[in-house]
């Protein structure tokens, strides 16, 4: 069992929008089933929660229709790197870009928007794609002293991946609540996914379930 500090310790909900789960634009397989656990965190487990929202423009460049001739779930080269180009989702203002409604809203202290830039996406939840450009959620936790991570959410290979990475390299001690999340699991070169190649990139041992804590 982990002993969490409530002083210290900060659980981060990541992307729970209708916009990823079934019946929604880029739907993640059974994303909707973590909302029970991620409200049972929320409820008996971490005194501090924040989310994020992934909050799209209608033009992004991410999308692939602002890409003629390319399909979803192709990749291109951008300024900042490789670009996974997506079906057009979590448009701004609209029903599936909100938070989740069954989610327990009342315990989250802060919401971060990402993805807004028109000309970069925003997987991470402290930078911007260039992994350079930040959220601002770095100097929020410190000034209010936060030290570990906790991540759930949508999705474990990429927006959970990418801010869990960011934040080992910022210096906080991180961890994914594996049953509180769900993957995409694309194929990449034969035998791995962006999953299998996710965990390889974060030591396994950070990741946890529920009942861990």
């Amino acid at each position: 069992m982990i002993t969490l500090d409530p002083a210290t310790d900060i659980l981060c909900v990541t992307d729970v929008q209708p916009t990823f789960m079934p019946g929604g634009e880029l739907p993640v397989a059974e994303g909707d089933t973590i909302i029970p656990t991620i409200n049972r965190l929320l409820a008996e487990t971490f005194a501090h929660a924040f989310a994020t929202q992934d909050w799209h423009p209608p033009d992004h460049t991410s999308f692939a229709d602002s890409h003629p001739g390319h399909k979803a779930f192709s990749a291109i080269a951008m300024p900042y790197g490789p670009q996974t180009l997506w079906p057009r989702h979590a448009l701004q203002g609209s029903a599936n870009a909100a938070l989740h409604p069954d989610l327990n809203q009342a315990r989250l202290e802060m919401i971060i928007r990402k993805g807004f830039h028109r000309e970069i996406d925003s997987y991470s939840a402290f930078f911007e794609n260039d992994r350079t450009t930040p959220t601002g959620l770095d100097g929020y936790l410190r000034a209010r002293f936060f030290q570990r991570i906790f991540f759930a959410g949508l999705a474990t290979d990429y927006c959970v991946a990418w801010s869990a990475e960011d934040a080992i390299r910022l210096g906080y001690t991180t961890f994914i609540i594996e049953d509180a999340c769900r993957a995409i699991a694309l194929p990449t070169t034969p035998g791995q996914t962006t999953l299998s190649e996710a965990k390889t990139r974060l030591t396994p041992t950070r990741f946890i379930l529920s009942t861990d804590l």
